[in-house]
């Protein structure tokens, strides 16, 4: 476009040129006149934030993100604080890889796309783009009417000086597309480009050649984000969760059954109480409460959940038969939730109780889904609470060292017969169940 017709330096031109002798380095080279420095600087602004992507998250910045979030449980509180300092310092000095892991909605696209726009405030050239809108973009440059080459698209993404890759492990994990994906990372792991990614699926999922990229120390700095959905922030109990029915079993409401067994069986129900309590006060590690049906082990379960409910924490209560029917009815055309999300949310609850753990008569995907699950939390430590009424030997080897190892776990063993209202039960009326 042309300059200021009244502009002294460039008379209306736009453009200007140093007087400097033959063979200097500026010698014939036109550059923006002073007056259209402005305009020249705004449209490549637009210009790159049209290639970035970023336009409909330009309002995620580190300013309008939430770092104490709503998280009630200090190691959730914790790993979001992490997170976010260390994507700030990633975002003044752009060096090496982030991996921003963790389940859906706890602020890993936020943060990722506040890199991306800082990047984009100092004039820094980035692309962000979701896994699966890469692919289409891809995939969209071999028809007729697109207005850029597969060679030209696919060197922009390879070699850009940030890319963002949000939601890595979304795209459908076809030939092409892994093939794709790691001709990109590995390329620009070989240079050291810097690169963001997110991804709320176990790195075991991912293409191996990939993953062996992700998981290099001294390129990619690896942050696991806890921190519950942000989009559930008025609410401490996700959708699947059942313990709206178990409202009424409370520490308060439980029967300690002093005078109705002996003592041999009393005792082990007070201890498996006590260590209850202790639990609810401050969830840590696992603790798993074993015994016959009706003897009182999802009363205290649930009176931990209750408890750490009523504190504001996020708890998740669901019964093994009904956690197997909400991942199955995920398979349906008329599910409003994919599976991976499902599954994610209960692996990655802050409070998990499973109640009515057994897997005698599981089928083999039941079961392969229920050794996903606990090996996840195994792993990760995370606080679990499990109710079990299967013997040892109705529990493999493998389930075995996970719920049984005294280094993660305690074991509330509780020999009482199932319950059956205590004395005088028939006065104390409906308002009171039972221990169950």
């Amino acid at each position: 476009m042309p300059g200021d017709p009244n502009c002294p330096h460039c008379h209306g031109v736009g453009y200007v040129r140093d007087d400097v002798p033959l063979g200097h380095a500026n010698f014939g080279k036109l550059f923006v006149c002073s007056c259209r420095l402005a305009e020249v600087q705004e449209a490549q602004k637009k210009y790159q934030l049209e290639v970035s992507s970023l336009g409909g998250l330009a309002a995620k910045t580190f300013e309008s993100f939430k770092p104490e979030g709503h998280a009630a449980n200090p190691r959730q509180k914790a790993s979001l604080k992490l997170a976010f300092d260390q994507a700030q310092k990633y975002a003044e000095s752009p060096r090496g890889w982030l991996l921003l892991h963790g389940g859906y909605g706890c602020g890993k696209t936020h943060l990722a796309a506040a890199i991306a726009n800082a990047q984009l405030a100092r004039g820094g050239e980035v692309m962000f783009v979701n896994a699966p809108d890469l692919l289409d973009h891809l995939r969209a440059t071999f028809g007729p009417a697109s207005e850029v080459s597969y060679d030209d698209m696919f060197d922009r993404v390879r070699n850009i000086p940030m890319l963002v890759i949000d939601d890595l492990g979304a795209e459908s994990p076809t030939q092409w597309a892994q093939e794709k994906f790691y001709q990109i990372f590995n390329h620009r792991y070989n240079a050291g480009l810097p690169t963001v990614i997110t991804s709320n699926v176990e790195l075991e999922r991912i293409e191996p050649r990939l993953r062996s990229r992700l998981v290099d120390m001294d390129l990619v700095r690896k942050i696991l984000i806890e921190a519950p959905d942000f989009r559930r922030a008025d609410s401490n109990e996700p959708d699947l969760s059942s313990l709206e029915h178990h409202r009424n079993q409370t520490f308060e409401s439980f029967d300690a059954r002093k005078g109705e067994i002996p003592p041999e069986q009393q005792r082990p129900l007070m201890k498996a109480y006590d260590e209850a309590q202790d639990f609810a006060k401050e969830p840590n590690g696992w603790i798993v409460f074993t015994g016959g049906h009706g003897s009182g082990k999802t009363h205290l379960a649930a009176a931990i959940a209750n408890y750490c409910n009523r504190q504001g924490q996020p708890v998740l209560f669901v019964t093994v038969s009904d956690l197997l029917d909400h991942l199955r009815a995920t398979f349906s055309p008329d599910s409003v939730v994919r599976y991976d999300k499902r599954f994610m949310e209960v692996k990655a609850a802050a409070l998990l109780v499973l109640d009515d753990l057994s897997i005698e008569s599981a089928t083999p995907w039941a079961r392969e889904k229920l050794m996903q699950l606990v090996d996840y939390r195994y792993v990760a430590t995370m606080p679990t609470v499990i109710t079990t009424s299967a013997d040892k030997d109705e529990l493999d080897d493998w389930m075995q060292s996970r719920l049984l190892d005294p280094r993660l776990s305690t074991i509330c063993p509780i020999t009482a017969p199932i319950y059956k209202g205590g004395k005088g039960a028939g006065k104390r009326g409906k308002g009171r169940q039972g221990n169950k």
